[in-house]
């Protein structure tokens, strides 16, 4: 489940999730019992959650599919089921993750809104060495602005974030699961959809990039 496989068609989507084909190679009475679980939230739900989803996006009902599919295959972990990973390609460095991303953002005229290098911190205040981990912020403020006027709650998830991780096995990236905002939630008017979508798809591209050390 670790290595991010998400996708929404374009370009930046050629990699199937793995929770998706968990999902198509599940076993029919495991299916069963989830869409028996769905089905019975909608009906204790009653006509409130029918005239919900009426006003969703289309393809929601899937993607809170693929994070229920997560959070399940990560024992319950909420943060697992609602993000994005990438390990970091053998022989990157921060350095070079550091130059894809500005790269990226350059390319796609994302704002580069500031940086948490946690690990740092924590070195000059015990004095030990750390893993490292360092947060990138990023943002397009014309569109946090029409996401924030549609649903102020979403000022919550301001701004964009890519996280640097190291762990046992080496470098991973993490970042909010992207469709949620897209496909998930009320339909988006038409303008603030496209908008949305290319911040998405921008995200993914600096995950990508990123975790290959591409500049």
């Amino acid at each position: 489940m670790r290595d991010m496989k998400q996708k929404e068609g374009g370009a930046p989507g050629r990699h199937e999730p793995r929770t998706l084909r968990g999902l198509r190679a599940m076993p029919g009475l495991r299916m069963m019992r989830i869409g028996t679980a769905l089905v019975l939230a909608m009906l204790a739900g009653g006509c409130g959650t029918l005239r919900t989803i009426d006003k969703l996006e289309d393809g929601a009902g899937q993607q809170a599919a693929l994070i229920w599919q997560r959070w399940i295959d990560s024992g319950g972990d909420i943060a697992a089921a609602v993000t994005w990973e990438r390990k970091v390609a053998p022989g990157v460095t921060v350095a070079h993750i550091e130059a894809a991303l500005i790269s990226v953002a350059a390319e796609e005229n994302m704002r580069a809104v500031g940086e948490l290098p946690l690990s740092k911190e924590l070195e000059a205040r015990t004095g030990q060495k750390q893993k490292f981990l360092k947060a990138y912020s990023y943002c397009t403020p014309a569109t946090a602005r029409m996401m924030v006027d549609f649903s102020p709650h979403m000022a919550a998830f301001l701004p964009c974030r890519i996280v640097v991780v190291e762990q046992e096995d080496g470098l991973w990236m993490y970042t909010m699961n992207m469709d949620m905002m897209v496909n998930m939630g009320r339909k988006l008017p038409p303008a603030l959809r496209a908008e949305a979508r290319k911040v998405r798809d921008t995200v993914w591209k600096l995950m990508e990039r990123g975790a290959k050390g591409e500049f």
